[in-house]
């Protein structure tokens, strides 16, 4: 068998080291609607490093905000051992989330990460279980991650904090990840740092998972793998609309970008995207638009500033046109944690709001 690259792993260091007896317990704070990816992908490497190294180096434990069980949002519910304020001997607790982690953002729930905190613990985040330490005040000053469709959402409510599109991030007393399998990435990274990169290879055979893969490993596929297009000038051309979708830019700049003529432009998107780039331009703001409206409580006013448009009415013609209703009505008639179907014409991908039943219903992994 080939040897396998055990990938960067992290300093050792940015791990909180374990000093007690037995194994070391790592605590998972489910927040209803939660991603149950992300959770088995977080907890089965444990497992796996257990039985590898022939005595028990971790154990897991769940927690609720209430001790109840926590639907995720496959719809399968999970048993937990009791509420999180009831914690006691776990050095580490990752918040898992999925969608909606705002609906559990209460004061006490608030108020008791915070006293962990204070006690010392290492607190994680796996999918978008960032927005409640963000929500606590308890990333501050730390650059987190997440799964990279929460991200517009995230940014517009917390602009002061820094976001990458990195699998996971480790900094002291605070670990945050992507969701999905990065979450088998992050814990393999850990446990590489803490009992050696020859267990955490071999747990990654256990997976049939073919490399560890970095930290600083983006979240996305590239963008040419994504649209299924290797012209350079689409690629770039796309790439400028994608980071400039607040402050639209017309199709002369676009295509003094690319060193083509608006003419050309428009024979490459046709050729290329079967579209012209002032419609895919459009699709991508209106995505952008459904993303915030699901993801966050932002007014449709705001939403339409932040998705380039230039009043809350040229937005509600655009969403109705594209989506069959408007953008208060598509908001309103979304059930906490759930959503509608896949918009196949997505040009970026199908956004996490617009498919808030894709884990039970779809092929996403998280």
């Amino acid at each position: 068998m080939a040897t396998k690259s055990a990938g960067g792993v992290t300093d050792r260091t940015m791990y909180q080291p374990y000093e007690g007896s037995g194994p070391e317990p790592i605590g998972f704070l489910l927040i209803p609607g939660f991603s149950m990816m992300a959770f088995f992908s977080a907890v089965e490497p444990l497992r796996v490093a257990n039985r590898l190294a022939g005595r028990p180096l971790f154990s897991w434990h769940a927690f609720s905000g209430d001790g109840e069980p926590v639907e995720a949002s496959n719809g399968m519910r999970l048993m937990v051992e009791g509420p999180v304020a009831a914690l006691k001997g776990v050095p580490t607790l990752f918040t898992v989330a999925g969608f909606e982690p705002q609906v559990a953002a209460t004061k006490r729930l608030l108020g008791t990460l915070r006293t962990l905190a204070r006690e010392g613990l290492t607190l994680g985040a796996l999918d978008t279980g960032v927005h409640l330490l963000a929500k606590a005040h308890l990333v501050d000053h730390v650059r987190v991650t997440m799964h990279w469709e929460a991200v517009s959402g995230f940014q517009e409510e917390f602009p002061e904090i820094e976001v990458s599109d990195e699998l996971f991030e480790v900094a002291p007393g605070r670990i945050t990840c992507a969701g999905g399998t990065a979450a088998l990435d992050m814990m393999l990274d850990m446990i590489g740092a803490k009992h050696g990169a020859d267990l955490a290879v071999a747990v990654s055979e256990q997976f049939i998972h073919d490399r560890i893969r970095d930290r600083r490993a983006h979240q996305r596929m590239e963008l040419s793998s994504r649209l299924g297009v290797t012209n350079s000038r689409i690629l770039k051309i796309v790439d400028v609309m994608e980071r400039n979708l607040e402050a639209p830019i017309g199709n002369d700049e676009l295509a003094a970008v690319a060193g083509v003529s608006s003419r050309q432009l428009e024979r490459l998107f046709r050729l290329h995207l079967t579209t012209t780039p002032s419609a895919y331009y459009m699709r991508l703001r209106l995505e952008r638009a459904r993303q915030l409206l699901r993801q966050t409580d932002m007014s449709v006013v705001d939403i339409a500033m932040a998705a380039g448009f230039s009043s809350a009415s040229c937005l509600s013609r655009a969403y109705r046109a594209r989506f069959g209703r408007p953008p208060r009505q598509d908001r309103h008639e979304l059930p906490a944690g759930m959503g509608g179907q896949v918009d196949q014409a997505s040009p970026a991908g199908p956004p996490r709001a617009s498919t808030r039943m894709r884990e039970s219903n779809s092929s996403r992994s998280t």
